[in-house]
């Protein structure tokens, strides 16, 4: 595998920074356990039918929690919920409840529903797909709401949320 010091990789990785996407929070229930997890890599990927990409790292426990879940819960954070990217983001679920330090309520299929992202999606999972260090999880939206949010979070202004998990 390539080094940081390869110039391709460093180029698409300057690329991948300057396309500076929402950030989103997964969040997921499955065997009686819930989990979420700040996640840089999601994309509506079908118009006809709606489809949607949510890549998840396989170090996290939200992934772990994903893996039995039938269905998972996409939130875009708001600018305005950076407090939310930073529990998301930065905490690991191995170590802290988020679900217990924020406002929330179950959704359909049991998937928790954050009261701080006012636009979301519950998608059922139609495929998993290996991607490297992360999970592409194919979802089919099957309840939605979208109001005024304000502006989305950016993948550039959560570059100094800690991870609490390497990729």
């Amino acid at each position: 595998m390539a080094g940081s010091d390869d110039p391709v990789r460093r180029a698409f990785s300057g690329l991948a920074l300057a396309l500076d996407g929402p950030m989103l929070i997964v969040t997921a229930a499955a065997c009686g356990e819930r989990a979420g997890c700040l996640i840089g890599f999601g994309t509506p990927c079908s118009i006809d039918p709606p489809r949607f990409l949510a890549c998840l790292s396989k170090a996290n426990r939200t992934h772990r929690v994903a893996r039995r879940a039938t269905h998972l819960g996409v939130h875009v954070v708001p600018a305005a919920a950076a407090g939310l990217a930073d529990l998301f983001g930065g905490e690991t679920g191995d170590e802290v409840d988020k679900l217990a330090r924020c406002a929330w309520r179950e959704g359909p299929h049991g998937v928790p529903l954050l009261d701080g992202c006012p636009n979301r999606f519950v998608g059922a999972v139609r495929e998993r797909i290996d991607v490297g260090d992360h999970e592409a999880l194919l979802l089919d939206p099957v309840w939605a709401e979208h109001r005024d949010g304000g502006p989305a979070l950016r993948f550039g202004a959560a570059r100094r949320i800690e991870p609490g998990h390497p990729a």
